[in-house]
């Protein structure tokens, strides 16, 4: 599963490659984590979002937890009541410049990053919702991984090309779900030393 993915363009860049509105500005890293916020196209516009929905725990005695952001779909959950109505109602494209999956051994990981080959940017399926916790909230959906990523992980994110991110913005849900298959175009791969732990506090 996808838990850090690089975007390297600001709002206005990809108010214009997405044709879309250009929301309100709003700090994000180039670099994205779980729970933290990041650029998504919804309803027609650039917007920051917190990335993950928010899953609330309890401790052992019931009090709250701090709540845990849920950052991928599974394209075989989505039929269920955690995801149901924003896959139904509020599906999202998510820009990504690349993302990255942990590799190497247990402790000595390192990121290995993938990008579609000859694009600066391209679109991944999400659905969004609000949240008491953090606002605005988006998952990214998730597929089997194609045979280029089989030695490091078995799932990647749902990859939409150009032609297909108005079906899945305003398609039915039956349309939308018809998308959610894994990417046949060629990835870039980029494996690096650098440690997949080393990450923002």
């Amino acid at each position: 599963m996808c838990n850090l993915y690089r975007m390297t363009k600001g709002p206005a860049e990809i108010a214009r490659l997405f044709g879309a509105r250009a929301g309100e500005g709003a700090n994000f890293a180039a670099e994205i984590y779980p729970g933290y916020p990041g650029l998504v196209v919804a309803e027609n516009e650039v917007r920051v979002m917190t990335w993950g929905f928010p899953l609330v725990l309890k401790g052992k005695s019931g009090q709250p937890l701090k709540p845990k952001p849920v950052n991928n779909a599974r394209e075989d959950k989505l039929g269920t009541a955690f995801w149901r109505a924003s896959f139904e109602r509020r599906r999202c494209l998510i820009p990504v410049t690349a993302w990255a999956e942990a590799e190497g051994a247990k402790g000595a990981m390192t990121r290995t990053w993938y990008s579609l080959a000859g694009e600066e940017v391209f679109a991944v399926a999400g659905v969004w919702r609000p949240t008491e916790e953090w606002g605005q909230a988006y998952s990214m959906v998730m597929v089997d991984g194609c045979p280029q990523m089989a030695d490091v992980h078995d799932r990647m994110p749902v990859v939409l090309a150009r032609e297909n991110w108005d079906q899945w913005i305003s398609g039915t849900p039956a349309d939308a779900f018809a998308l959610c298959r894994t990417c046949s175009s060629e990835l870039e791969v980029d494996r690096t030393p650098e440690r997949w732990a080393a990450r923002r506090s």
